[in-house]
């Protein structure tokens, strides 16, 4: 286990593909060294790295925050947890998630907090061992999908069936995603 450094750019791009925006791979890699940069600087963030046989395994993003906007309660986000496939069952995530309760108790925050796809089964029983439970559920979709609902719903309307088509292939297309990332 290690901070990373610039140099694993390249590797955390790789490891957390599905967690970046879409787009192409340089734009992909370009981001993770911009939060590199900002995670160098930055005393309340870090980005901790597992290596396995001299290579990455996984990686974490620590950042030292508020629970809310409106919550001012201090807490750790361990955001994008991510084991390589061929490194899982091996410790390597509960080492990851070690870190954030290191990081939290270096800077005396009291919790911690991470994000799962609701559809990840493993990921969600993982982080139920840990102690941590379900306190809010995130909800995405694309703007202008939520603009005509918003406006449907406005108008007291119903929505046209095309609509209807428009949201389901939408779910499937998220849940999908959230599938192949375990997230």
């Amino acid at each position: 286990m290690r901070t990373a450094t610039i140099a694993d750019a390249p590797a955390l791009a790789a490891l957390w593909a599905e967690h970046l925006r879409r787009g192409e791979a340089h734009d992909q890699l370009h981001d993770v060294v911009t939060v590199l940069e900002r995670t160098d600087t930055d005393p309340n963030e870090r980005i901790v790295l597992a290596e396995y046989d001299g290579g990455v395994a996984g990686a974490v993003h620590l950042r030292a925050t508020t629970v809310s906007s409106l919550n001012l309660e201090p807490v750790v986000q361990a955001l994008s947890p991510a084991v390589l496939a061929e490194h899982r069952r091996r410790g390597i995530g509960r080492m990851l998630m070690e870190a954030a309760v290191q990081f939290a108790e270096e800077r005396g925050v009291g919790y911690v907090a991470t994000a799962v796809a609701t559809g990840s089964r493993d990921a969600n029983r993982f982080m139920a061992r840990l102690a941590l439970s379900p306190v809010a559920t995130l909800r995405i979709g694309p703007t202008a999908l939520f603009r005509a609902r918003v406006d449907a719903m406005r108008k007291g309307t119903r929505p046209s069936p095309r609509q209807l088509t428009q949201v389901v292939a939408a779910r499937r297309s998220m849940r999908r995603r959230a599938e192949q990332t375990g997230v």
